[in-house]
């Protein structure tokens, strides 16, 4: 049992992330299949408003659950919402891209090539938070 508590204190913040991306992850796929089975609006579209609600599950989760952010002050607030949103605006363009050449180019189901797209956006996306967004909360407070 030591080890197992040892093993979870030690990857603590990735299994909170991975926990975290699931849950985000199931928001993204599930924002994008029912605009897709209930809209006739392009994918492009839908991945776009699955994004944004995506994010912000993914910010407000990753900064209480995952990262422990104590950020305090508006502007430093501020600051690290724009960083972690402006990474996944770097990310969503690579998404777009992904999903493009997956369903438009190679004809691929859009539920199958959305699934394969998050989980490359997963990978990116906590390099970015721990990396750039969240790092050295102590300096930022």
């Amino acid at each position: 049992m030591k080890k197992i508590t040892t093993l979870y204190d030690n990857y603590r913040e990735i299994i909170a992330y991975l926990f975290w991306g699931v849950i985000t992850t199931v928001v993204n796929l599930g924002v994008f299949a029912g605009f897709h089975l209930l809209t006739n609006w392009n994918y492009m579209i839908n991945n776009t408003i699955a994004w944004f609600v995506s994010v912000l599950v993914a910010y407000l989760s990753n900064r209480a659950y995952v990262f422990h952010s104590n950020t305090t002050g508006i502007i430093a607030y501020l600051n690290e919402m724009v960083s972690f949103f402006g990474g996944r605006v770097l990310v969503l363009i690579l998404e777009q891209g992904i999903l493009f050449v997956g369903i438009t180019l190679l004809s691929g189901n859009q539920l199958i090539v959305k699934i394969i797209d998050n989980v490359i956006v997963v990978i990116l996306n906590y390099f970015w938070s721990k990396w750039a967004v969240f790092r050295d909360q102590k300096s930022k407070s």
